[in-house]
């Protein structure tokens, strides 16, 4: 099942780096799961005049990024609060029902347009703290790592 991240804003390199080497943990781990691999696609913060305007523009090109994906994930500050095994198995659920795609979408400062809300298949809270843009996505990447190895039963995760 290919998985991708698609994102608003770009990274800074401690954040960058950050990504990318979970990112490769996530391809190769989860090769042998049947997960991966996984693509990240960053996109511009919209200059447009209005939130309103700017979060259209974003939704626009966060789901064109998304094209394919069966499933999308909206990441979403009021979604469901999973926990790590949860997270995992959700996943698993999804591949072993077949599907050749998942997208986790991250909304710029604005939040998420109305057109990504309503074609989510999961809202998902990484927590009630507000996260900065580029830490959730490296939190969100993480986890994925984190899952292919609870679905190995790799160490790494020690719950």
């Amino acid at each position: 099942m290919r998985l991708i991240v698609a994102a608003v804003g770009r990274l800074k390199d401690a954040e960058s780096d950050l990504c990318a080497r979970y990112a490769k943990r996530f391809d190769a781990a989860g090769r042998s799961l049947g997960l991966g691999p996984l693509s990240i696609s960053e996109i511009n913060e919209s200059r447009a005049a209005s939130a309103d305007m700017r979060k259209a523009d974003e939704a626009s090109r966060l789901l064109k990024a998304a094209a394919g994906a069966a499933h999308c994930v909206v990441l979403d500050e009021g979604g469901k609060e999973l926990s790590s095994a949860a997270f995992a198995s959700w996943i698993a659920q999804r591949r072993d029902e077949g599907c050749k795609g998942l997208a986790f979408l991250i909304g710029g400062p604005d939040g998420h347009g109305a057109e990504v809300a309503s074609a989510a298949t999961l809202k998902l809270s990484l927590g009630p703290m507000t996260l900065p843009h580029g830490l959730a996505r490296a939190v969100l990447i993480e986890q994925l790592y984190r899952t292919a190895t609870i679905l190995s039963g790799h160490p790494y995760h020690r719950a």
